[in-house]
């Protein structure tokens, strides 16, 4: 491959430039910049040519036309191997650049202002960067291109034993058409908000996510899986502390364990197997909250994934570790809750940081893929049955309508305040899901209340909980028969509320 000898920098994340642009210029690699690279260059002493020293142009249109000219593109674009190319340089005086660093302006960052303009949005978009980066990437066999600070110290050590690789060279373009495809994406998914219908279900669904791991195998040993991630937050995103890879599995179960956890703005503790809950609390402490929660099931809890929305403390990891588990996720760890983990060689432990709700959830389906808004309704209560639920009733109903949430349909909660009793998950009656639940229990049922996540179609499901001493019922409504079923709640003694909200779980 060509030894660097020129290289031309302009950046908008300036982080790690100096000491690497310092480093270019020791192994005697002449720097080429624009504007405020060239000043930051300077300033710390680094020699560095303008280019309009290059093209024998100043900067012009506010900054529009910098590096859009021949004795750039020309430098960048020739190939090497090509004697009529050279030729050409050499007649018009270009001289070759074998490295380009650039990044782009950061478009997102402004997009995300409130208020932003339409005359912003299109004065940030960068035309001469992505020219640049799509120049040096198209002719990869000659140029260099470097598109992220994070490439630096590879580079650096490498450059200083010799000459890039040209394996080095193919793998920077690949790099960099991701990185110029990013930002047109970008672009173009901003600028279609622009004076749009108000809809959160766009007309073209732009899906771009990079691989962050591949996994061990899918949901079972004879699939292929990998992770990919769009933010760096999230369980997408989330830091492992300790313990094996994560599994596409665990990975799953963590992300229905966290999102059930984010439900509660009180201390809460969430045990997840196979997706649906197991056992959820909310208490006054952590420790509380676990223990709560695991009463719930100790026997599914085996093997569980489990999520708090506290920091996790000593306390509560000591009674953690006496129950096998697969995976937890927290906010946060304390340095005590490490040292009693990291004793369990294979628990996984991973950290969290929250994410806003995103605006679309979306799956795919043989041939294409579905998108909807993200299940975020808040209940619309009202009273349905000739007895009004008493206090601690309503804050169990509220409390159970929350995990009811993320329960695979047909679900059915059982709760008291504060606390998970039993859970009826993914039957295909919801009949049956009471009478599974009812099964399930180890706590006892009397006194408990029920939510379910759709509507009773018929009276039989209340009559049932009802054998098991359940005192109340919250629901969404809407069936044909909703008034036999508060009629039956009503002959039975029970308070029945209605949500006129649905949280199906398929």
């Amino acid at each position: 491959m060509p030894r660097i000898e020129r290289a031309l920098l302009s950046v908008t994340d300036k982080t790690g430039l100096l000491p690497f642009a310092r480093q270019l210029h020791e192994l005697g690699v002449e720097l080429i910049s624009t504007g405020g690279t060239a000043k930051l260059l300077r300033d710390d002493q680094i020699p560095v040519l303008e280019v309009a020293e290059i093209t024998g142009f100043p900067e012009m249109l506010d900054g529009r036309v910098k590096t859009i000219h021949p004795r750039i593109a020309g430098g960048i674009l020739a190939i090497r191997a090509n004697r009529e190319h050279m030729q050409a340089l050499e007649e018009h005086d270009i001289p070759p650049i074998q490295m380009v660093v650039v990044n782009l302006y950061q478009f997102e960052k402004i997009a995300a202002k409130p208020g932003v303009t339409r005359e912003e949005l299109i004065e940030n978009i960068d035309i001469g960067g992505p020219t640049m980066i799509r120049a040096a990437a198209k002719n990869f066999q000659d140029v260099a291109v470097v598109v992220s600070p994070a490439q630096y110290e590879q580079l650096m050590t490498e450059l200083k034993t010799g000459e890039l690789s040209a394996a080095t060279h193919w793998r920077l373009a690949q790099e960099a058409f991701l990185h110029t495809a990013a930002y047109d994406r970008a672009v173009s998914r901003r600028l279609l908000t622009v004076d749009a219908p108000a809809t959160m279900l766009p007309e073209t669904l732009d899906i771009s996510a990079r691989r962050a791991a591949v996994l061990r195998y899918g949901e079972n040993p004879h699939q292929q899986a990998a992770l990919y991630t769009v933010a760096k937050a999230g369980i997408a995103g989330a830091e492992q502390l300790h313990g094996k890879e994560l599994s596409y599995n665990n990975l799953v179960d963590l992300d229905a364990a966290w999102q059930l956890i984010q439900e509660f703005e009180g201390t809460a503790a969430a045990i997840i197997k196979h997706t649906n809950p197991c056992g959820c609390a909310e208490q006054a402490t952590l420790r509380k909250a676990y223990l709560k929660a695991l009463e719930a099931d100790p026997v599914s809890a085996f093997g569980g994934v489990l999520a708090f929305n506290r920091e996790l403390d000593e306390d509560t990891a000591s009674e953690v570790s006496k129950l096998f588990v697969e995976a937890i996720a927290a906010p946060a760890f304390s340095e005590e809750s490490l040292t009693i983990l990291r004793a369990k060689k294979n628990l996984r432990l991973v950290r969290v940081t929250p994410t806003i709700q995103p605006e679309l959830t979306i799956r795919s389906i043989s041939g294409g893929l579905l998108a909807q808004t993200a299940d975020t309704a808040s209940p619309e209560i009202s009273i349905k049955s000739a007895r009004q639920p008493t206090a601690e009733e309503m804050r169990a109903l509220l409390f159970g309508w929350k995990v009811c949430k993320h329960v695979k349909s047909n679900a059915i909660v059982y709760a008291r305040d504060g606390q998970t009793i039993s859970v009826g998950a993914g039957q295909m009656s919801r009949v049956d899901s009471v009478k599974v639940g009812a099964m399930k229990a180890v706590l006892p049922l009397a006194g408990s209340v029920v939510a379910s996540d759709a509507f009773f179609p018929f009276p039989d499901g209340v009559e049932e909980a009802a054998k098991h001493g359940v005192t109340a019922f919250i629901q969404p409504g809407g069936s044909v028969k909703d008034a036999d079923v508060i009629a039956a709640a009503d002959r039975l003694g029970l308070a029945m509320v209605f949500t006129g909200v649905r949280h199906f779980r398929h």
